[in-house]
């Protein structure tokens, strides 16, 4: 097994075995196995031998920038909602079940995807899927728990808003990436938030929360059919119709789209000791063959202490605490930035360097040494951070909703070492000639220009 498509319908696979249940291969002692279930339902599991908890996730392909005029913010709203209790459980119920046996449980809402999951012992696997089946499936959406869950996540904006890096983040994105719908807050605006009146968070649920847009990936002390049984029973329990001819719903096109974003300098007045600078621009999407040297890329500029930026700006100059890069990819659009925090009347000086190290980068390229160091890095990162069954789980969730295909992890190996020099510069050069946008975070006017002629 190296890389393996994922179809949306039944059919032959690999090695003769239906679709109904699709070995895809051993990685190690651990077997991968997916299955498209009645309704369209797709199972994936990651089988861990001598693993004694299980980590479960219910997806759904729906993330802040499927909202619908109107509905801004219900995807996150729904993220809580779910918790707050069904026809069978209360919220406390719901939090009481994973308590009790020492699991944990939680959600995460992003701008294409939402996903609740679990962690348990693996004898605690069916409590776990039961439950989240149901509130998946059976959310009430009480409307005195919705009014008390919009003042929650109010507060939690009004947090993020008291975070200056976030702050700096949040505006960078909107900028960047324009009016495409991955350019808006995954949490919504305040304003948003006290605008969205329950049937239109209800019309959103009743819209995404249906079989053929849900994927469970469960990765551990497991069984694939009997994992794949407790769903079913789960879903049907539930009320769900499960037709057996249904097929899932088509993952998003990944072809990309013109990013129309506002380049030049943006500034966010804020009263705060320490400045936060992000210079960026456009880049590549989730499945674009770049997508390892992009990896590449940013470990040689700002992935570590031994990085570009890190050695430059703080070791040598001491100009910030904390310096990196970064690169955030989607079905069809994406960014990439660099990011200093440091005083603000070195805002200027800061700037001026993480351009400098991008277009060395640009006409100069990367050593051999760089390039082996980066691709060591990158190596054990991977297999480091598979070493948990959550991780495991959630790489699970990434290939049936972006890209399609599930890969092991000696393909992923092999694809960055095959990454060339010449393929970092190339990247490199696309990179520092787009359009660059800017955003400061810091206690100056908004006409602050910095001095930048680039901008």
């Amino acid at each position: 097994m190296a890389t393996v498509d994922l179809p949306l319908t039944a059919g032959q696979l690999v090695d003769g075995a239906p679709a109904s249940s699709t070995l895809f291969g051993k990685e190690g002692g651990a077997v991968v196995r997916r299955s498209i279930l009645p309704g369209g339902v797709r199972v994936l599991t990651e089988a861990m031998p001598g693993q004694r908890s299980a980590a479960i996730g219910f997806w759904v392909g729906v993330g802040s920038r499927d909202e619908a005029e109107g509905q801004h913010g219900s995807t996150h709203f729904l993220e809580h909602l779910l918790f707050k209790g069904t026809g069978r459980r209360t919220a406390l119920e719901i939090a009481s079940a994973f308590d009790e046996v020492g699991g944990e449980s939680n959600a995460a809402t992003a701008k294409e995807s939402t996903c609740y999951y679990a962690r348990v012992l693996d004898t605690d696997l069916p409590m776990a899927i039961d439950v989240i089946a149901d509130m998946i499936t059976s959310a009430v959406l009480d409307p005195d728990e919705l009014e008390q869950e919009r003042d929650v996540i109010l507060e939690e904006i009004a947090m993020d808003s008291d975070d200056p890096t976030d702050v700096a983040h949040e505006h960078f994105v909107a900028a960047v990436l324009g009016e495409h719908p991955l350019g808006r807050p995954i949490g919504g605006t305040p304003e948003a938030i006290r605008a969205v009146p329950r049937d239109s968070v209800w019309e959103h649920y009743r819209r995404y929360y249906r079989p053929s847009e849900l994927v469970v990936t469960a990765a551990g002390g497991l069984e694939h059919d009997a994992v794949c049984g407790l769903v079913l029973d789960a879903l049907r329990s539930a009320g769900w119709e499960l037709e057996d001819a249904a097929v899932p719903v088509a993952r998003r096109s990944s072809a990309a789209v013109e990013i129309l974003g506002r380049p030049g300098l943006t500034v966010v007045k804020r009263q705060v000791e320490q400045a936060n600078v992000i210079m960026g621009c456009p880049s590549i999407t989730a499945t674009d063959p770049r997508r390892y040297v992009m990896s590449v890329l940013n470990a040689v500029l700002g992935g570590g202490m031994s990085s570009r930026l890190f050695q430059e700006i703080r070791e040598k100059r001491g100009l910030v605490y904390s310096t990196y890069s970064f690169a955030s990819a989607y079905a069809d659009a994406g960014y990439f930035g660099l990011y200093g925090g440091c005083a603000p009347a070195k805002v200027p000086q800061v700037l001026e360097l993480m351009a400098a190290e991008l277009e060395k980068l640009a006409e100069h390229g990367i050593s051999d040494e760089e390039l082996r160091k980066a691709v060591g890095q990158l190596s054990g990162g991977i297999v480091l951070a598979l070493e948990d069954t959550g991780s495991r789980m959630s790489r699970l969730g990434r290939a049936e909703l972006v890209s399609g295909e599930f890969q092991d992890i000696e393909e992923t190996l092999s694809r960055i070492a095959g990454v060339t020099a010449s393929e970092v510069q190339e990247l490199a050069q696309t990179l520092a000639s787009a359009p660059r946008t800017v955003t400061v975070v810091g206690p100056f006017d908004e006409s602050e220009a910095f001095g930048l002629s680039w901008a």
